[in-house]
């Protein structure tokens, strides 16, 4: 079999044989790419910034149409309220996001609340790379700017420690708080009191979190083509070994002996004289 597949036409067929497999396995590939593609940008509206309270509600579900929205926000901070929320990166450095308790003016009240209630969001308002930079929050009525986040899942059976969380998470935020919230946070970009930006401390890192694509849907009809070209190019291997195998096989048929041919060593009959009278 190895003999017969040395024979140069086979050698040849080979190569083609790997040449057409390799141009099925891109085709494979483009097509496995388009079957995870995005072919919807990210919407440029969300970079309009719009008020708080006219884009969500608090004690409702948070609904994904406005996640990555900017917001502005007018409010107080509370220094007592703020947690460090630990294992984030920045520039590959882990360190802390500082989430403090910002009391929203002009926010509804929850049913069954108090008009004389408050109604917060958490907002991140940077990262640290200590602990010990974390400071107090700016005091005083402020206009916050930031981009709306949906709430993080919180991480189970880990107890980050007082002062601490394991995620931003609202559910966990308003039981350490006590106050009611709105389902979602703020990562800040920006601080103004008075008319003035608030000087952000040096140890204390601005987020920056861009918008995020919409998340990939599966074309499945083009993950389907995708596995069809993976087995055209099996396939053309096996067309190949097949033909090579056949080669074989006829090669094996033609150096058979001819079993009806006559052989030399085998005595040829006559027939017997007959005895005259």
């Amino acid at each position: 079999m190895l003999k017969t597949a040395l024979k140069p036409r086979w050698i040849a067929g080979l190569v083609f044989a790997l040449l057409l497999s390799g141009v099925f396995v891109l085709l494979s590939q483009w097509q496995f790419g388009r079957s995870t593609q995005s072919d919807t940008p990210v919407d440029p509206s969300v970079e309009q910034v719009k008020p708080l309270t006219a884009v969500l509600q608090p004690g409702t579900f948070f609904p994904g149409a406005v996640s990555d929205q900017m917001v502005t926000a007018k409010g107080t901070y509370d220094a007592s309220k703020q947690v460090l929320v630990e294992g984030r990166l920045l520039a590959g450095q882990k360190g802390y996001w500082v989430v403090t308790a910002f009391a929203v003016d002009g926010a509804p009240a929850l049913h069954g609340v108090g008009a004389s209630q408050k109604t917060w969001i958490p907002v991140a308002r940077g990262w640290v790379a200590d602990p010990a930079q974390a400071g107090p929050p700016p005091s005083g009525t402020l206009e916050l700017t930031g981009r709306l986040l949906p709430s993080e899942a919180p991480v189970p059976n880990v107890d980050a420690g007082a002062g601490r969380a394991s995620a931003v998470s609202v559910a966990e935020l308003i039981n350490t708080w006590e106050v009611s919230s709105y389902p979602g946070f703020v990562a800040a970009t920006s601080e103004v009191a008075a008319g003035k930006a608030v000087a952000r401390p040096d140890q204390l890192k601005p987020l920056n979190i861009a918008a995020q694509p919409p998340m990939q849907q599966i074309n499945w009809l083009n993950l389907f083509y995708s596995v069809e070209w993976v087995v055209f190019a099996g396939f053309a291997l096996y067309i190949w070994w097949r033909m090579v195998a056949d080669d074989y096989r006829r090669s094996l048929e033609d150096d058979e002996p001819d079993d009806d041919a006559p052989s030399d060593d085998v005595p040829t009959t006559t027939e017997p004289e007959q005895v005259k009278p």
